[in-house]
């Protein structure tokens, strides 16, 4: 039966590399193994990619891993067992996460992971996206200068000498 949390299909050759993209990076990179430490890795950003096992029992576990890896832009795969997981971190137990920070010589088989499962720089924005979205912010800079500027000329018309008055 499928979890939850499974929100793709990892075919099985990705699931290989994976696996020797964690040994990899276990030997000559870091890695951060289990899933609180995959999840610290994952909110200051230095996840490069999040393995999550699919036979995790409770669910609950790994459940905001997906959720937070999305919302971070961060590129996550899974695999079907955590025994398989944890024996490439080096483990000798089971693990429902590990999360890859420097992939070390393993560097050219994540981008091969990445390209297949449509990460790195395909999560990112597009030029276009950006450019469209740099002229809002622009625009919001400057509104708050040109009101200032009407405040000024204001105080300054306010601080000016009163016209004698004629006779006086």
């Amino acid at each position: 039966m499928a979890k939850s949390y499974v929100k793709f299909q990892t075919p099985g050759d990705v699931q290989k590399k994976v696996l020797e993209a964690v040994e990899l990076a276990k030997n000559s990179g870091v890695i951060r193994k289990g899933t609180n430490e995959a999840t610290k890795a994952i909110e200051r950003g230095e996840a490069k990619l999040v393995v999550i096992a699919e036979d995790v029992d409770p669910e609950e576990i790994v459940m905001h891993l997906p959720v937070l890896c999305a919302e971070k832009k961060i590129p996550y795969v899974y695999v079907a067992e955590k025994k398989a997981l944890g024996n490439a971190a080096g483990l000798g137990v089971q693990s429902a996460a590990i999360a890859i920070t420097k992939a070390g010589a393993g560097e050219s088989v994540m981008k091969e992971i990445l390209s297949k499962i449509g990460g790195g720089e395909a999560r990112a924005p597009a030029p276009a996206a950006q450019a469209a979205a740099a002229p809002a912010k622009k625009e919001k800079a400057t509104a708050p200068k040109k009101k200032a500027e009407k405040t000024e000329k204001k105080a300054g018309e306010a601080e000016a000498p009163a016209p004698a008055a004629p006779g006086a």
